[in-house]
């Protein structure tokens, strides 16, 4: 389905840090997940098993590689995506013959994008831009690696066999790559809303994932209304669906995205970033800075030090912290008031405990 992008002028990202665009509750979930101590060991051994060079190799024989000469109007949205976010290494991006409107990034050291050809036929230029703009978040944001991780352990490979892991260990690893890797997508859909710059194409690709191609037959207000009732499920019974429903899921439903993307437009965090005001990524150093790189000094900038890693953490903790509270406070399902209200009593009682302890402190009469 394709047509001409307007030829309006966009804002380009420079040096923007995904970390502007990346949902709280992503970071969260990420951190989290590296802390679990198998986690190292499970990557090293699978990926150096079977190798990233064999994921690429597999695409390579099975799919067919984007560029000038090959799809060249998916090649130029990607260029295009490429310039608003600044992403000055164009990745490599695969289009294989399958109906399903899905897409995907993959890989470690050098990771890779994969369209499904359905998409093509079914997204409009600007719809199709977004969805390449959304995988190109993910590999931004460094989330191929434990995707990459996650596709291996749920296709089952052969490998698995020798890793030195009970399945308990294996299946409750699945399952928190699955937590975060759905929260990754909400980062995600933010990055390709920064590139199309226009909320109603995201909203329209939530829709066509959700009921097909035929827009004409879906109302946007009709599908907001939708969501809502979805969150507005009466019953404690429909809240355990939802969270059954969800746990097998790779991402979130559409229109729980749908949601998510709206309430982040609406808290100004999307018009600041378009206006500039965003997190810049560190200077890539000078050559002569490079030169002077030695292999220690470079193990020595891999590791963090200890009190900037610890100050990160606790404001990626206390971000996910708020992101969790505002999502309670809005949703209208009966498990999210309960667990709303239990907050803010023991946030009240925390409070008013701090305010009587420094009273007494300070000598104060109850």
């Amino acid at each position: 389905m394709e047509n001409t992008l307007r030829p309006t002028p966009k804002a380009l990202l420079i040096d923007i840090n995904p970390r502007s665009w990346e949902h709280p509750a992503d970071r969260a979930a990420l951190e989290a997940l590296k802390a679990i101590p198998a986690l190292n060991e499970v990557v090293k051994f699978l990926l150096g098993a079977t190798g990233e060079a064999s994921l690429r190799l597999l695409f390579l024989a099975s799919g067919v590689r984007v560029g000038p000469t090959q799809f060249p109007r998916v090649h130029r949205l990607v260029v295009e995506a490429c310039e608003v976010l600044d992403i000055r290494e164009i990745p490599e991006v695969y289009i294989t013959q399958t109906p399903i409107l899905n897409a995907g990034a993959i890989g470690a050291q050098r990771p890779f994008i994969t369209l499904n050809s359905g998409l093509l036929s079914a997204m409009d230029d600007a719809e199709l831009l977004g969805i390449i703009a959304h995988e190109l978040g993910h590999l931004a944001s460094g989330h191929t690696l434990y995707k990459t991780l996650l596709w291996l352990l749920v296709q089952g490979v052969s490998v698995l066999g020798n890793l030195p892991l009970g399945q308990a260990a294996i299946f409750g690893l699945t399952a928190a790559l699955r937590e975060w890797d759905r929260k990754s997508e909400l980062s995600a859909d933010r990055a390709g809303l920064l590139v199309t710059q226009n909320p109603q194409v995201q909203f329209r690709i939530l829709m066509k994932l959700a009921g097909g191609t035929d827009l004409g037959s879906m109302n946007l207000e009709d599908f907001f209304r939708q969501a809502a009732d979805y969150d507005q499920s009466p019953g404690g019974l429909d809240s355990l669906h939802k969270l059954l429903n969800i746990l097998g899921q790779t991402h979130p439903f559409p229109v729980l995205r749908l949601t998510e993307l709206k309430a982040w437009i609406d808290g100004g965090e999307y018009e600041a970033i378009l206006s500039g005001d965003y997190e810049r990524r560190i200077p890539n150093p000078t050559q002569e800075e490079e030169a002077k790189t030695t292999d220690d000094s470079e193990s020595t900038q891999k590791s963090e030090n200890p009190a900037d890693l610890f100050s990160r953490l606790s404001k990626d903790f206390e971000q996910a912290q708020k992101a969790y509270r505002d999502e309670l406070r809005r949703s209208q399902d009966p498990l999210a008031q309960g667990v709303s209200s239990l907050v803010d009593k023991a946030e009240q009682t925390a409070e008013q405990a701090r305010k009587t302890i420094e009273d007494l402190l300070k000598g104060r009469p109850q």
